[in-house]
């Protein structure tokens, strides 16, 4: 019985090994072994059939160097207007709220305050005062005439209707200043608005106290001129020689990236934040169709003076692999090597600039993403 057992294991791995004879080979229609190996940390593959992979070589590029740096849009301060009430007292009426377009002469907001009965009531004081004085010194100017008093007595009633009327022209002003109409007094004193812009900020509301004596700010409106804004970035201090005050700057909204928008270096600032050693840099720019809106994110760009040697290559020679930037460069016999590069912005023509890690005239691998794969298969 032994012996039948042996002899059938023997017959089945005879019929098995007769049967895989027949088959093909999976690894003759494979694609080229791939070996990778490691020197000194950078990886050195040998792939067979090298030229299915082109090479291109590095060219030389020279540009002026980029910053980019983020930023924020706000108002021009130097277009910021404030809107005051003079007369003090509770707001009765709100006619535009924050966000709202203004014109120059709007009528804002109307203000019941006790400032206005106080200024109505010193005025027609001063309208019977210079009556009477005008009527002194008229009956003054006939008695002087006709010899019953002496010229220093119409001196001084023509001194008094003089007084008059410059007080009668102070409580006109006044009124004037509470913007209410001498002939036509109203219980309210009505605020207009001083410019035209957009309203960026409101302080008041339907029944609150306003003016400059009651409210806690005197600013009840803050009106702003958008036609132009300010870009205001933090810049690092290592980076300030790249900005100088009157050079371009590109701005780009992240809610218009694929918009470039010019504007110049107003201001830089004199004192550095100690915090995070930055100084504030503010850029002027042009908004006349109201694109850019306070507060919206960018990006601003500054470009050096002077250009600066880099290198150039097919931007499909570039593989992003762990945060990082690579390049595939021959290394003989069928072998190419890894190696880290910093890749900077696209250039046309389908290539991309390298800042460092390459040299000009050196070649590399045209299909990087190709050779990846197969190295990872």
């Amino acid at each position: 019985m032994k012996h039948t057992v042996v002899l059938a294991a023997v017959l089945s791995l005879a019929m098995l090994s007769g049967c895989g004879g027949q088959k093909h080979d999976p690894a003759a229609q494979a694609p080229p072994p791939v070996q990778v190996e490691n020197e000194g940390g950078v990886s050195l593959i040998t792939v067979e059939r090298p030229g299915r992979f082109p090479l291109a070589t590095a060219t030389e590029y020279r540009s002026t160097s980029t910053l980019n740096v983020t930023a924020t849009v706000n108002p021009d301060i130097s277009r910021q207007v404030p809107v005051i009430s003079i007369a003090s007292g509770r707001v009765v009426a709100i006619h535009t709220q924050i966000g709202a377009s203004v014109k120059k002469g709007q009528l804002l907001m109307e203000v019941q305050s006790t400032d206005i009965s106080n200024a109505f009531n010193a005025y027609l004081k001063a309208v019977n005062d210079e009556r009477l004085a005008r009527t002194q010194d008229e009956r003054a100017k006939i008695l002087y005439d006709k010899g019953a008093i002496a010229k220093s007595q119409v001196e001084i009633a023509d001194d008094g209707e003089q007084d008059a009327k410059a007080d009668l022209l102070a409580a006109e002003q006044q009124l004037a200043v509470l913007g209410v109409d001498k002939d036509h007094p109203s219980l309210t004193a009505k605020v207009y608005s001083p410019a035209t812009g957009v309203v960026i900020a409101q302080n008041v509301t339907v029944a609150a106290a306003t003016g400059v004596t009651y409210a806690g700010t005197s600013t009840a409106f803050t009106i702003a001129d958008l036609s132009q804004v300010w870009v205001i970035c933090d810049v690092y201090e290592n980076d300030l020689p790249m900005v100088h005050v009157g050079d371009k700057a590109e701005i780009r909204l992240n809610a218009y990236p694929d918009r470039v928008i010019t504007g110049t270096i107003g201001e830089i600032d004199a004192v550095l934040d100690p915090s995070i050693r930055t100084a504030k840099v503010r850029i002027q720019v042009p908004n006349p169709d109201r694109l850019m809106r306070i507060g919206m994110f960018a990006t601003a760009t500054f470009h050096g003076r002077r250009p600066e040697q880099h290198v150039a290559a097919p931007a499909s020679a570039i593989l992003h692999l762990h945060d990082r930037d690579w390049v595939y460069v021959p290394a003989g016999e069928g072998k190419f090597r890894r190696i880290g590069v910093v890749a900077g912005a696209m250039i046309g023509d389908g290539k991309q600039e390298i800042l460092s890690g390459l040299a000009p005239g050196q070649q590399v691998v045209t299909n990087a993403l190709e050779l990846q794969n197969s190295v990872e298969q």
